[in-house]
């Protein structure tokens, strides 16, 4: 560390015991008490007023023993001659004054600070911490999400700013969130959006920086919004970019939004992402499973790697080059000089892909430690399937419930099914104005989601995808949910009645209360607060992934599928991973994965979903399993 910092650094760990106020007045007071002893010992040599009528003293001798009599009154009991005594009674006297004023200033200081620190208004002294600015139920997933992550970094720090009391939020985190390791989590309060109130988190010397929408918020995106202008328009800013990755709600203010982050930050459309996975999930079940798994940070997840040797392959080469990693596709420029194009990412591009010098492969690991080449293996091509068409046919999708994600999922899903698909909306109060979308037809109908009576007449069983959304606009969280699971619960009476298995998919808001809806044996579930922070946590560790789940949550480019198995290997046939990503190359496709059709409401089994399985172990497919993959819609 330079001098400059070290300084630095020592002052405010001064000035965070003590303030430069009390210093003063200790000065003042040790200056007066200087005064004071002197005084006395000019007048005690100049009355000669010794001690023992003495004629003559040294002057020093009575500074010194003024100087001890004002520390300790019990010094003057041995004097005599009651000049000299009346003297410096009035020097121990003045001593005692002095003495409890210094007490009193050193403990009012103490106390003050003690009350100081627990209103959590010092300034933290981390270096290379996250920092997360704003208060939300996804502070907990996010510091539970960093806390995995920071294992391999040894002694981490994740400092948490917000408008709320410091030790309301230590006691939450902590009943929460759990233990968290090696990473120490510290509070702090005060107002993110204010510039002398975002120092006591030292935003200038973090790793990266959080913004979440606070709760109960009235308008949650202007908060972010100017919180992020706070980071970069703050005068006393760093000269390196941050790393900002924000939420926001409505995407109307996403360009705002940029206009004031510029390069560096990263926002998460909330609304739209669990939009975008609800949809997709609808179609196939399991698919917010793998979501899940390829999110957080305790299991599999998505790195980049750069190998050298590989330089030269193609990407479909590149595939069988791991035994224990998945490739999914090609980052460039990732290490581009200034002014140079900005880095790009592919995720399962073309097969003939050549990795160029400098570029980093895209792949899903257990941790960064376990990507490592291995000697290829080549595939059993016997046991593969020839490719067949798909037939595309219109598909009828039934929506229970409304809130204002609604409109973005139908224009998402219209991206996705056959011409002449349907899509009826039964909710019980008004939803908002659904535009007109080419190829979907689209009617709406007021009523109670929740009555046994209203779902029968609906004849559910003939729809092939049910969506419950949870009606969060009109209700506090647990309210939505408790609606949610009463629907949930007549659909499952209504398969057992009518001997159907129905493809639901469900919209929760807590995930505690996601236990209690698995009793419904709903397909899936999707945890919307869950969602964002997973997705908050891996971009605040790492910005690329930003345009790699930017292109997995979008309908334009690869996204995930789960497809069935035979349509890849033959059935029963005992097969290794090697074969199933051939077989998925020969599709112009890349294989991550399976899911196990016998397990698919085993929450202990993961649901059934093996992401990233080792390649070398052997695998027979059933009837209804699924191979999960990386392909074009």
């Amino acid at each position: 560390m330079d001098r400059p910092a070290l300084r630095e650094r020592v002052r405010y760990r001064f000035d965070d015991w003590m303030s430069r106020g009390t210093i003063a007045l200790m000065l003042l007071l040790g200056a007066a008490t200087a005064v004071f002893v002197v005084i006395l010992a000019v007048v005690v040599y100049v009355v000669h007023a010794y001690p023992d009528d003495a004629s003559s003293a040294d002057f020093l001798d009575v500074l010194w023993g003024n100087l001890m009599r004002t520390l300790d009154p019990g010094t003057m009991g041995g004097d005599s001659g009651w000049g000299f005594r009346a003297l410096m009674l009035v020097v121990t006297i003045g001593g005692l004054i002095i003495v409890a004023s210094l007490i009193g200033i050193i403990s009012g200081a103490f106390d003050s600070k003690v009350e100081e620190l627990r209103k959590g208004r010092s300034r933290v002294l981390e270096k290379d911490h996250t920092l997360i600015l704003g208060w939300s139920p996804k502070v907990f997933s996010i510091v539970s999400e960093l806390a995995i992550a920071n294992e391999s970094r040894g002694r981490s720090a994740i400092v948490v700013l917000a408008a709320r009391d410091k030790v309301e939020m230590e006691d939450a985190i902590r009943a929460e969130a759990g233990k968290t390791g090696r990473t120490r989590v510290i509070c702090r309060s005060g107002d993110p959006m204010n510039l002398n109130d975002l120092e006591l988190g030292s935003p200038h010397d973090a790793r990266s920086i959080v913004i979440l929408a606070s709760e109960g918020d009235d308008d949650p995106d202007s908060t972010v919004i100017k919180t992020a202008l706070a980071l970069t328009n703050n005068p006393n800013r760093r000269d390196d970019d941050f790393h900002i990755v924000a939420e926001l709600d409505d995407p109307a203010n996403l360009e705002a939004a940029r206009l004031v982050g510029r390069d560096e930050t990263h926002w998460v459309l909330a609304s739209d992402l669990i939009s975008r996975v609800t949809v997709q999930t609808c179609r196939q079940s399991g698919l917010s499973v793998v979501y899940t798994e390829l999110l957080d940070f305790g299991g599999d997840e998505i790195y980049f790697t750069e190998q050298p040797t590989l330089v030269g392959r193609t990407y479909g080469e590149v595939q069988s080059a791991f035994a224990t990693s998945t490739v999914i596709g090609i980052a460039t420029g990732v290490h581009a000089a200034p002014g140079a194009p900005a880095s790009s990412v592919a995720v399962n591009p073309p097969a003939d892909t050549v990795l160029a010098p400098g570029d980093q492969l895209i792949v899903i690991a257990e941790d960064d430690s376990t990507i490592a080449l291995a000697a290829p293996v080549a595939p059993e091509r016997s046991a593969i399937v020839a490719p067949r068409p798909a037939d595309a046919r219109p598909e009828h999708t039934l929506v229970l419930g409304c809130n204002s994600g609604l409109v973005m999922m139908l224009r998402e899903l219209r991206d996705y099914v056959a011409p002449g698909s349907t899509v009826r909306v039964v909710a019980p109060g008004d939803c908002p104005e659904l535009p007109a979308l080419g190829g979907l037809d689209i009617t709406v109908e007021r009523a109670d989601p929740t009555s046994r009576r209203v779902l029968d007449a609906l004849e559910v069983y003939r729809f092939d995808h049910i969506i419950v959304l949870a009606e969060k606009d009109a209700l506090p969280a647990q309210r939505a949910d408790a609606r949610t699971l009463i629907t949930l619960l007549h659909l499952r009476d209504i398969a057992e009645r009518h001997d159907v298995d129905l493809n639901v998919v469900s919209e929760m808001l807590d995930d505690r209360n996601r236990e209690l809806a698995e009793v419904t044996n709903a397909d899936d579930f999707i945890v919307s607060e869950k969602l964002v922070s997973l997705m908050l946590s891996q971009v605040s560790e790492n910005k690329l992934l930003a345009d790699v789940f930017a292109t997995l949550f979008s309908s334009e480019g690869s996204e995930i599928y789960l497809r069935p198995a035979d349509d890849y290997v033959q059935p029963g046939v005992t097969v290794d991973f090697y074969t199933v990503a051939e077989a998925a190359l020969l599709r112009g496709e890349t294989a991550i994965g399976y899911r196990v059709a016998a397990d698919a409401h085993d929450a202990a089994r993961a649901y059934g979903v093996h992401v990233n399985p080792p390649k070398a172990a052997g695998v027979a497919f059933a009837p209804g399993d699924r191979v999960i993959v990386l392909a074009e819609n």
